[in-house]
């Protein structure tokens, strides 16, 4: 009868505790990574919405000045802030401007609406009387995406005047 325990048999059971121990080390440590990973992917994600967003407001905000400066006659505002129309009486017609439902469009003529910004928070655009001019002011605010993390408040003002003869 043997009444020692085999040295062979203790290593296996260290070896497998062992085993037990790395994969579960494995396992938080995978899941640390991933978790790292999709944060800064979802960070990557909102940074990029932010730039396309902040391009397309001023290239939308350059298209108003150029209609601004183009205006033939007085411009005339519609609406209240939640609801605001713009007209500007130009050569090849009327640009209008529209804020309403979280969205500005704009359209020329008698042409269809056409979505120049979604996602806008607030715009209102207005006079500004100066010395011998009227200048005309947008300001707009575009919607947080994230609000917990905003660094940048997404608001933009854009100045125009008017062609001193569309001024009475």
């Amino acid at each position: 009868m043997k009444t020692r325990i085999s040295n062979s048999t203790s290593t296996r059971g260290i070896m497998l505790i062992d085993c037990l121990v790395y994969m579960a080390l494995f396992v938080v440590v995978t899941g640390v990574a991933f978790s790292f990973f999709y944060t800064c992917w979802d960070g990557s994600f909102a940074l990029r919405r932010n730039a396309e967003d902040i391009a397309d407001t001023l290239r939308a905000g350059e298209i108003w000045r150029s209609d601004v400066r183009t205006a033939t006659g007085p411009l005339r505002v519609e609406g209240v802030t939640d609801a605001q129309i713009l007209h500007i009486p130009e050569k090849s017609g009327e640009v209008v401007y529209k804020f309403s439902e979280g969205s500005l469009s704009r359209s020329i003529g008698n042409q269809d609406w056409r979505q120049v910004l979604p996602r806008v928070k607030t715009s209102r655009m207005e006079p500004e009387r100066r010395h011998q001019v009227t200048a005309w002011r947008w300001e707009v605010e575009l919607m947080a995406i994230r609000k917990k993390t905003l660094q940048t408040h997404p608001l933009f003002t854009f100045e125009a005047v008017p062609n001193p003869t569309a001024n009475p």
